[in-house]
């Protein structure tokens, strides 16, 4: 249940962007999140962060200082997005394919990752497993329909099992895959990323270049009038971006034509936003990307430390090219260190730095968080740094950037002390029908969970349609 702990935990992240408090109210009991670690009072206190930048933010920017709803079972269900999705009345599946799971190895516990088809290729050719890598996945699948995974979990299991965890660990992230062996906290510490993980702050910021302050007019919301250029995939991005959204920003996504996006982050990383598909490899889409920039407020983008500078999107070239931008990074092991570069989701983050273990039912199988909140979490205070850096930006100009990352996430939550809820304890979601949202889409209704939070007595809304995954066009608003 919510104790006080969240206020705590607000203090500590809003402390990251020296936020100014808010008149914040919260209600409600969550429900559906037992752990052994606060996941619910941490999620509550990531939206309130992310609202308490908004109110900063508009108070900034002249339209006075609104009072802050959040109810704390709408937040539960929020974190659990993905599961309450339904497109036409039918769920897109668990969101994991049968190979993203946790394997006995020789000395211990495997987490891998094969949701993508290409991560699952990279696995196979790691484990030398027989198979066809290339049969369609449920990632490859229409919505209405996924396609059976066509390699045998056993196939994978006795390749796995007779080799140690960090062999197997080595191995697929060699091979472009990801997977990580599952440690305790204490080994995480001990581990040369996990000791530098553990001292990066929560949210790292920095300013460069006098870059004049950029008006911004005060309006219905928050954000209403900013642009944000949106780079990011999977969860926590996506969050991000479309809590913007809601309060008010004109978000567009972009993807790369390569690298199509799973069914079910298809829909639920979309609403509120546009979808374009653009391929930065050709210089024809390089350059509209740079216009995009241009005319951008914001950028938040997904991509491992220091990827972006091979198309000269570099945080240096940027607030060269694009004073005045805010951006704000994301990636799964954040830098400096030795796993900056390497790929990483939320389950995998768990499995290394010791959460799974944390939340093992027996001391002895790796367990899990009951949502993705090292996404979600992450995702929420990423919108928070965007408005916060864009109130930063209108009063003293500058070009700012900011940096969070799963592993800093998944190191403040294993900060916090004492249990919650005593052992991954059995626990019956209640419904969340009441935060539900019906939207439409070329598909058919689209069920998601509607925006947390409330603004002066007004909740936050998406807007009544969805967009189709990469079917606007790469360009803003006129």
């Amino acid at each position: 249940m919510i104790d006080g702990r969240w206020r705590s935990l607000l203090a500590e992240a809003a402390g990251f962007l020296d936020l100014s408090p808010a008149a914040l109210t919260l209600e409600g009991t969550p429900g559906g999140l037992p752990s052994t670690l606060p996941v619910a009072d941490t999620a509550v206190a990531c939206v309130a962060t992310a609202l308490t930048a908004a109110a900063g933010l508009q108070r900034q920017l002249g339209g006075g200082t609104p009072r802050v709803r959040i109810d704390a079972a709408h937040v539960a269900a929020a974190v659990r997005s993905e599961a309450h999705l339904r497109v036409n009345d039918r769920g897109l599946g668990s969101g994991f394919a049968p190979l993203s799971r946790f394997w006995r190895a020789a000395d211990g516990w495997v987490r891998t990752h094969g949701n993508y088809p290409w991560h699952r290729e990279a696995l196979l050719r790691a484990l030398d497993a027989a198979g066809d890598p290339g049969a369609a996945g449920p990632e490859q699948a229409s919505p209405e329909q996924a396609g059976p995974e066509q390699v045998g979990p056993e196939q994978v299991g006795t390749a796995i099992a007779r080799r140690r965890a960090e062999t197997v660990e080595t191995a697929v992230m060699a091979a472009g895959g990801v997977a990580a062996a599952v440690r305790t906290a204490s080994q995480w510490r001990q581990h040369p990323h996990g000791h530098l993980a553990a001292t990066q702050p929560l949210i790292a910021s920095a300013v460069t270049g006098s870059a004049p302050p950029r008006g911004h007019e005060p309006g219905g919301l928050p954000a209403s009038g900013l642009r944000v250029l949106d780079l990011t995939r999977v969860i926590a991005g996506p969050v991000a971006t479309r809590y913007l959204a809601a309060l008010g920003a004109e978000v567009l996504r972009v993807d790369p034509p390569h690298r199509p996006e799973l069914p079910v982050h298809r829909y639920d990383g979309l609403p509120g936003k546009r979808s374009t598909i653009l391929d930065a490899r050709t210089p024809g889409g390089l350059a509209r990307l740079h216009d995009l920039l241009g005319g951008a407020d914001v950028l938040v983008h997904g991509y491992r430390p220091r990827a972006l500078e091979a198309f000269g999107l570099g945080a240096g070239s940027l607030a060269q090219q694009h004073p005045g931008l805010v951006t704000v990074s994301l990636s799964a092991w954040g830098e400096p260190g030795p796993w900056s570069a390497r790929r990483g989701f939320d389950s995998i983050v768990q499995a290394a730095c010791g959460i799974a273990m944390a939340e093992s039912p027996d001391g002895n199988r790796p367990g899990q968080l009951p949502c993705q909140l090292l996404d979600h979490g992450t995702g929420y205070l990423a919108a928070a740094a965007a408005l916060e850096g864009v109130r930063r930006q209108s009063h003293a100009g500058g070009t700012h950037t900011f940096e969070l990352s799963l592993a800093a996430t998944a190191a403040w939550l294993l900060s916090q002390p004492g249990p919650e809820v005593t052992g991954a304890a059995a626990g019956t979601e209640p419904p969340a029908s009441e935060f539900l949202a019906l939207l439409r889409s070329d598909a058919g209704p689209v069920t998601v969970v509607a925006p947390p939070g409330s603004l002066d007595d007004r909740p936050l809304a998406w807007p009544p349609r969805l967009a189709t995954y990469g079917q606007d066009a790469p360009a803003w608003k006129a």
